[in-house]
């Protein structure tokens, strides 16, 4: 497939005019570096926020579990001692 497109490929690379510009000159410049950088922070904060809460969930549903464990034993203790309380 590749070999039916290499002539048109090779056709539009050579007719395509050589840049108006200097490409050395043009550069972002420190608004582009501000801009990038501002898109960094926040992506780097808005993980953190996202892992936090993310472990805050998974500590929920383990506390969760953990007091259901608790009422239940608490309520097999009580059938227990119901059951060895009658005669």
């Amino acid at each position: 497939m590749s070999v039916t497109f290499a002539p048109v490929l090779g056709f539009i690379l050579s007719n395509t005019p050589p840049p108006e510009f200097n490409p050395d000159t043009v550069t972002p410049g420190p608004w582009g570096f501000f801009a990038i950088f501002f898109v960094a922070v926040v992506t780097l904060l808005l993980g953190m926020d996202l892992a936090r809460r993310i472990r805050r969930t998974t500590y929920r549903a383990e506390m969760r579990e953990r007091l259901q464990a608790e009422v239940a034993e608490r309520d097999a203790a009580a059938a227990e001692q119901k059951k060895s309380d009658t005669p």
